[in-house]
C-alpha cells in the first residue's frame, strides 16, 4: 500500500520522490528517545528544603492524610501537597511529598515501582528536581546571552 504510485498524500513531512529523510521518517528510526535506563537517583537534586518526589496516578478522592500515612512507612514526610481541581473538587491525580533525606525519597519511589497501590491503583512515584543531561542546552543561558549582545534593532527614542 506504501509503494502504491495511486495514492496521493497531502501534507507535510512526505517526499513525493521517496529518496529524502522525509519519507523514511519513523521507518528509519530516527526520532528522539527517553533515557528510560537511568538512574534518576543519580541525577536526583535537592531543593531549597528537602528531597521532593512527584506521585502520579494518585485517586480522585484520596486525601493528603491517605498519601501521607501510606509514605510514613518509607521516612518522615515533611510536607504533602495534593492539588485540587478548582470546577471539580477532586484530586487532579498527582501529589507533591518532600521527605528530609535522600535515602528516605529514594526508598519511597523504590516501593512505587515494586507496586505500592492507594485506594486500589497503582502509584508511580520519582524526583521532582534531576540535573539535565550533559549536552542539554540552558534556555536561561540563552536568554542571558541574548540581553548581554547587541540589540538586533534600533532603540526607541527617549522621553
Amino acid at each position: 500500500m506504501d509503494d502504491d504510485p495511486n495514492i496521493k498524500r497531502r501534507g507535510r513531512g512526505f517526499d513525493p520522490r521517496g529518496n529524502g529523510p522525509a519519507s523514511e521518517g519513523v521507518k528509519a528510526g530516527r526520532f528522539d528517545t527517553l533515557d528510560e535506563t537511568a538512574d534518576s537517583g543519580a541525577r536526583a537534586v535537592k531543593s531549597v528544603e528537602g528531597w521532593v518526589i512527584v506521585v502520579t496516578n494518585v485517586h480522585e478522592e484520596a486525601t493528603e492524610e491517605d498519601v501521607t500515612d501510606k509514605f510514613l512507612d518509607y521516612g518522615m514526610v515533611r510536607s504533602c501537597h495534593l492539588n485540587l481541581d478548582r470546577r471539580t473538587g477532586y484530586v487532579k491525580g498527582y501529589a507533591l511529598l518532600e521527605f528530609a533525606e535522600q535515602d528516605e525519597a529514594q526508598a519511597a519511589i523504590q516501593a512505587c515501582q515494586e507496586g505500592l497501590t492507594l485506594l486500589d491503583q497503582e502509584l508511580k512515584a520519582d524526583f521532582a528536581f534531576v540535573k539535565p543531561p550533559a549536552g542539554a542546552v540552558s534556555i536561561r543561558g540563552v536568554a542571558s546571552r541574548r540581553v548581554n549582545a547587541n540589540r538586533d534593532r534600533s532603540r526607541s527614542p527617549g522621553r
